[in-house]
């Protein structure tokens, strides 16, 4: 450690740390801009110059770094006068309009203009004008006049996104902040910009000019997109969500938000919100009032276990509902006398239930600073952004990366090794991989792999895994949904005990892990479509786009004798029979617990929208109309309190991903026929975040393209841009064709989630291509 003085007060840190680093720890402030704790160091503001003794002039206090028995003093008369002239030649070009600027009240221009700037300007020649540049839907570029080129978002792309679409142009004057020519922003974490600025150069589109910054309320909430759990501060003006902002918690978001996470609150007041409780009769939709509808499902519930039995009701869920939701549902239907309720509708293998509750594994901070890892079945950056982010920082730091997925999708992590198998191939993969590990390490192979040779793939991915530090194997969305997960799982399992490695989840939504701990896994959500009921409860679901297999949700549903959809938004008008307005996470209290097994409580930052309720308050009353006990809860919290226990936040001694299923060896297929590779959509995923019109306008949800590898397109003759008939079970697609050059031979890409593809049968498994026009 280095003892060093600053204004009188000694401190110890590090040899290497710079001056701010020592300031930090001892709470004294050095004003600065182009600084950020997160970022590399730029010294290119010149904000934060302070007085070091013997030292002929001023030092930048971000970038000096410490040696033994220095003296600093940052609020000398030098220092001061020093920060005082930055700051003036700062002002020199700066526009006077802070009265019509976003950024106005919690601006860091502002704020230190106040203490070291001056009353007028000396500065009398024509100030310069740097001309708006378009971002995208996201962020706006419109007053970059404003920028004082501290460089915070550029340095941000590069380090933290992993992709530089922000640069600086020219020297001097003429020096100015832009994205390539004829390009947006388009990173899946790019909103951090806009906090990362400390002017108001960047601002947030879709809040641009619609709220000041001390008429906002601010609440804090937890996001119900991914499955990290980000703390949020919800912004809130008039009764509506404003504005969506980080809470800062190193344990989990760090200081981040993905888009999804920030954005996605537009979608809270789409044009589809369901505000009255409606029934369908003689095919017409009319509103009603909340005691008639739940008696009319009450009456309905009861009319079919009288003639059909309990068995024939089936409730499904979403993963993005709270912990009291799923669980009031769960004590509904089995009070019914029905064991059939899921949440896990994209899930196609059940071989690990009541031995698997999937979870991380470990902390989520963990993830920044393992040594080995390897990620099976994720799109990583779409699917989960801030965990590519914490991983992309691991590798910064001599980690290696290793991804097994069925397209060889861009990372942006230097380094990482990829490795791109057809869905069919992943167990194959895998069984390369156990060989070539008892190899190295001179262990037995479980039975049946004495005849696998392990290829040049498998013995990098073995290479990888070795050595010491922290090493963790990671199962993504897509290992989950696969059809054998359970033999993908057994083969992680083997190769994390073989090489010292942690095994964990990157479980699918905000609340996959409190779906367990709810009992809302009693039956398989594809039994409960493939041997189709006679009614159905709907709770946020939307099977047309959440489900496995859509084709064979919609047909089950369509042929229910009635279906009560639960949910935020107008949707299922052609199946359903009931409609009743539940509240989102913003209008509700609840709890979600993430995929580290942490429980977070939240409660609502808005009054709900028209006659919208929240949903376990809903299921409270239906319990009590359909003479159920145990429905007498007069807060959220009571249900959770009963499910988890008083004040208890860490479940992870609940969860357990060890399985007794044995890695069974598997050999390449011939590659001859057709197989499909499915993603969901980042911004699709959840009901939320599809209807939310920025993220609608973004690159990444665009229509679905049906990405085809170089041999099909050849063999076809199809070139990118053409149009293609995709045809999979009882539907087919007309969809635009793109050349992947990372695809395997034999697979073709082709999203979920999505209403031009809703259409297609199972996320995995046989798929047709044809030149849209031939097959007529």
């Amino acid at each position: 450690m280095v003892e060093i003085e600053i204004d009188g007060k000694k401190v110890e840190v590090p040899p290497g740390s710079m001056v701010m680093d020592a300031a930090n720890k001892i709470g004294t402030y050095i004003p600065h801009f182009c600084y950020h704790k997160k970022l590399s160091i730029a010294a290119n503001c010149r904000m934060c110059l302070v007085e070091v003794e013997k030292a002929p002039k001023p030092l930048p206090a971000c970038a000096t770094p410490v040696s033994a028995g220095m003296i600093v003093r940052s609020n000398s008369e030098k220092a001061v006068q020093a920060q005082k002239s930055v700051m003036e030649f700062l002002l020199i070009n700066h526009p006077l309009d802070c009265p019509i600027c976003d950024q106005g009240g919690e601006c860091q221009l502002q704020d230190l203009a106040v203490g070291y700037g001056k009353s007028n300007s000396r500065y009398e020649e024509e100030k310069r004008v740097v001309p708006p540049k378009d971002a995208g839907p996201l962020i706006s570029m419109a007053e970059m006049t404003r920028c004082i080129h501290c460089t915070r978002c550029v340095r941000f792309g590069q380090e933290v996104a992993g992709v530089m679409e922000l640069g600086m142009l020219g020297r001097g004057e003429h020096a100015e902040i832009t994205s390539f020519v004829g390009k947006t922003v388009d990173s899946e974490v790019s909103g951090n910009m806009i906090d990362l600025c400390p002017v108001g150069a960047l601002t947030s589109k879709p809040f641009r000019y619609s709220a000041r910054t001390w008429e906002l309320s601010r609440r804090k909430s937890v996001s119900p997109h991914d499955s990290l759990g980000s703390n949020l501060i919800v912004q809130v003006k008039g009764g509506k969500v404003m504005r969506v902002l980080p809470l800062e918690n190193e344990a989990i978001n760090e200081c981040w938000l993905s888009d999804k996470d920030r954005f996605s609150y537009e979608g809270l007041d789409s044009a589809e919100r369901l505000t009255a409780p409606m029934i369908k009769q003689g095919n017409q939709w009319q509103e009603t009032d909340w005691q008639t509808a739940l008696e009319y499902v009450a009456h309905g519930l009861r009319n079919i276990k009288h003639e059909h039995g309990a068995d024939a009701i089936a409730a499904v869920a979403t993963p993005h509902s709270t912990l009291e939701e799923m669980t009031l549902l769960a004590k509904a239907m089995r009070g019914i006398g029905s064991e059939n309720i899921d949440f896990r509708l994209r899930q196609t293998d059940f071989a690990l239930d009541g031995q698997v509750t999937p979870w991380l594994g470990m902390p989520i901070a963990a993830l920044s600073t393992v040594k080995r890892a390897f990620v099976i079945g994720s799109f990583l950056r779409k699917d989960h952004p801030l965990v590519a982010t914490r991983l992309r920082a691991a590798v910064k730091a001599g980690a290696k990366l290793t991804v097994l997925n069925g397209a060889d999708d861009e990372l942006l992590i230097p380094g990482a090794t990829r490795m791109s198998a057809a869905p069919s191939d992943w167990v194959a993969s895998l069984s390369d991989i156990i060989a070539a590990i008892a190899k190295d390490k001179g262990i037995d192979a479980p039975a049946g792999f004495d005849k696998i040779k392990a290829d040049a793939p498998g013995k990098t991915v073995a290479a990888n895994l070795a050595g010491d530090g922290e090493g963790v194997i990671l199962l993504g969305n897509a290992a989950m949904y696969h059809p054998q997960a359970s033999q993908i799982h057994a083969a992680a399992q083997w190769i994390a005990n073989a090489t010292g490695a942690k095994l964990g989840y990157l479980v699918d939504a905000a609340n996959t892990v409190g779906g367990y701990l709810a009992g809302a896994t009693a039956k398989n959500a594809v039994e409960l479509f493939s041997q189709p009921k006679k009614a159905y409860v709907l709770l946020n679901a939307e099977p047309e786009l959440d489900a496995a297999n859509p084709q064979q949700a919609v047909a089950a549903l369509k042929g229910a004798e009635m279906v009560v959809a639960m949910s935020a938004f107008k949707h299922g008008m052609d199946y359903a029979d009931v409609l009743l307005p539940i509240s989102p996470f913003s209008e509700t209290s609840g709890t979600f617990v993430n995929c580290e097994g942490r429980a977070q409580s939240f409660n609502g930052t808005v009054k709900p929208m028209g006659d919208a309720r929240p949903a376990w308050k809903v299921l409270r009353v239906l319990g009590n109309l359909l003479g159920l006990t145990g429905f007498d809860y007069d807060t959220s919290e009571a249900i959770r309190d009963e499910v988890l226990g008083k004040g208890v936040t860490d479940l992870s001694a609940k969860l357990s991903n060890t399985s007794t299923i044995a890695a069974v060896a598997a050999t390449f297929g011939d590659k001859g026929s057709l197989e499909r590779v499915t993603d969901v959509p980042i911004y699709f995923a959840d009901a939320i975040a599809r209807r939310s019109e920025p993220l609608l306008r973004t690159a990444d949800a665009q229509a679905p393209l049906a990405h085809l590898p170089v041999a099909l397109a050849e063999k076809l003759g199809v070139k990118a841009g053409d149009t293609v008939k995709v045809t999979q079970g009882t539907g087919s697609a007309i969809l635009v064709a793109a050349i992947d050059k990372g695809l395997p031979v034999n697979a073709v890409r082709v999203a979920a989630a999505h209403p031009s593809t809703a259409m297609l049968g199972a996320m995995f498994g046989a798929i047709h291509i044809e030149k849209a026009g031939e097959g007529k």
